[in-house]
């Protein structure tokens, strides 16, 4: 079986660390987990210990979401590498053998899958559907990813690209995209499953202010790898959402 870890940064997340933690423990596979903790004040850690889960708690100052990614990886000792943000769960049981199975053919680099939106305070109500659809890497030009939560990365991919550049914010996860599938060619394998459900309210979208200064850095991701998009790029990435809020699993 191919080793998986989980790496989940989290900072005062006592209101939903508890569900990402069942979702990770309840896999009919077993995976490493770590929980990289900016010194929560508000009991999170508490909750990880007390829910009985064989998780790993590393505690550092916070900085950044990606900064704490980069912790866990370099911490972690799986072949490959997934992220599960706090607020996130994975949707079904059966998630990670579904990830192993594909990483059992050795030429697989990178996999990922569907995503649902849940309403923050019901998280059985879907309210937003991305369907990522089959890769190909120009479909970046016109504003596509895959829903970073659904993403795996054999751990060789790191090591040869590099890991998260924190300076970049919650583009960072686009940033990293860009530079291992479009600029480095690295190939996907799409999952046609819903792999993860998120709850909404993310740091990019909580407002026009933070969406606008989000598209800069999205701009900037490409600049720092050299590369030239499409003038409409980084525009048509956010409006790529807007079906979203319609479509259905």
């Amino acid at each position: 079986m191919t080793d998986i870890s989980i790496i989940t940064p989290s900072l005062n997340s006592v209101d939903c660390i508890g569900d990402c933690i069942r979702s990770v423990a309840e896999q009919g596979y077993v995976a490493e987990h770590l929980v990289v903790d900016g010194h929560s004040s508000d009991g999170t850690t508490e909750i990880v210990r007390a829910s009985g889960a064989d998780v790993h708690i590393l505690e550092e100052p916070a900085a950044g979401i990606y900064a704490a990614v980069n912790t866990g990886i370099a911490s972690s000792s799986g072949e490959i590498v997934g992220v599960l943000h706090a607020d996130d769960f994975y949707a079904s049981t059966g998630v990670l053998e579904q990830v192993a199975a594909i990483f059992a053919e050795p030429s697989v680099d990178v996999c990922y899958g569907d995503l649902c939106y849940v309403d923050a305070s019901d998280s059985t109500r879907i309210v937003r559907f991305w369907r990522a659809g089959d890769y190909r890497s120009r479909r970046f030009l016109h504003g596509w990813m895959p829903p970073h939560p659904t993403v795996f990365v054999r751990r060789r991919v790191y090591e040869q690209f590099g890991l998260y550049r924190n300076d970049l914010g919650t583009a960072a996860d686009y940033e990293f995209m860009v530079r291992v599938l479009v600029k480095h060619g690295v190939q996907a394998t799409y999952i046609p499953k819903v792999l993860v459900h998120m709850r909404t309210g993310g740091l990019s979208n909580a407002s026009w202010r933070a969406r606008i200064a989000a598209n800069r850095m999205d701009r900037q991701a490409w600049r720092v790898n050299g590369l030239n998009p499409y003038p409409w790029t980084t525009l048509a990435k956010p409006l790529r959402k807007v079906g979203q809020w319609w479509s259905r699993p």
